[in-house]
């Protein structure tokens, strides 16, 4: 019969390792952490990167490549996208309340430029107002009537 007396532990946990907690337990004085040093101590715990004092990877291997300081980003719109719309007006405004460019963060920031795939076929005639056009988006939008207009 089961009383309080006579209860154990529910079956399948584990009881927490409790270390510094006298020498009858087996992990009493040290607690595991050996003698003395950084990784004895509260807190002192080693950063993954750390090599010991030795010449760090990201320091011992060559710089590569070339960061453009004169680089323009864009928020980029493909013409794929405004073909299943009803509208045939579009201004950056307009983009970023229907969620076609990114409105939030860095991106936000950014001006509107307007692409073509090569492989597309855009046969709507629309009024776009960006801030930049590929030469194909606008030779696809003025065959079909419409215009591409530079802000």
């Amino acid at each position: 019969m089961l009383t309080l007396s006579n209860l154990g532990k529910p079956e399948g946990r584990k009881a927490k390792k409790r270390l510094g907690k006298g020498q009858g337990t087996g992990q009493g004085k040290q607690a595991g952490r050996g003698h003395k040093g950084k990784k004895a101590r509260a807190g002192g715990n080693v950063p993954a990167f750390f090599e010991g004092g030795q010449m760090p990877l990201n320091r011992r291997l060559p710089k590569r490549g070339f960061k453009n300081i004169f680089r323009k980003n864009y928020r980029v719109l493909n013409l794929s996208r405004l073909s299943g719309l009803e509208e045939t007006e579009f201004d950056i405004s307009r983009l970023e309340l229907m969620g076609l460019v990114p409105v939030k963060g860095k991106k936000g920031k950014y001006p509107v430029k307007v692409l073509a795939s090569v492989t597309e076929k855009f046969t709507k005639t629309v009024h776009i107002k960006a801030n930049a056009f590929s030469q194909r988006a606008i030779k696809l939008i003025e065959a079909n009537g419409g215009k591409a207009e530079v802000v």
